[in-house]
């Protein structure tokens, strides 16, 4: 399986001077190691962005990382905001793989983060799912195109 990691409140560290997040280097290794994967992944960053930074050039960088890659069952990691935008992007170009993007509404780094829980959820569901690509939040997974994030609730729903 392949991981490619482009960022969002995944991967932010927090300032604690000047109370800011900011991007250092990823928390997929040690996250995978706190949660005992035994999942054998491949990981590459494609870019560590704020999903409300994330531009059509970069998600069409990402749909060419996932068509390029080798392996047939990806999970991206991906700031919840525009994580819908791109799996519609990546559902128009997707070659037959099995794509499941993921994120988390807390940093990792904060320790209440419910990031830990996404990535194990998403690595399961990239493993059983048939090609097509997915969004995997909370325990749940969804079409793309038939997905939304509820800001009201902070949860990702169905439509």
């Amino acid at each position: 399986m392949r991981i490619f990691i482009t960022g969002g409140t995944f991967d932010k560290e927090y300032n604690e001077l000047t109370g800011q997040l900011f991007f250092k280097d990823t928390h997929i290794f040690e996250m995978l190691k706190l949660g005992r994967s035994r999942v054998d992944v491949q990981v590459s960053t494609l870019m560590m962005v704020d999903s409300l930074d994330m531009t059509d050039e970069g998600r069409h960088l990402i749909a060419k990382s996932c068509n390029d890659a080798s392996e047939k069952r990806i999970l991206i990691t991906h700031g919840t905001d525009t994580l819908v935008e791109t799996a519609a992007v990546l559902e128009k170009e997707n070659a037959g793989k099995t794509i499941v993007l993921t994120g988390a509404m807390v940093p990792y780094k904060f320790g209440s983060s419910d990031g830990l829980f996404n990535l194990g959820s998403a690595l399961a569901f990239a493993q059983t799912l048939p090609p097509g690509v997915y969004v995997a939040m909370n325990g749940r997974y969804f079409h793309a195109g038939k997905v939304r994030k509820n800001k009201k609730l902070g949860e990702f729903e169905s439509i």
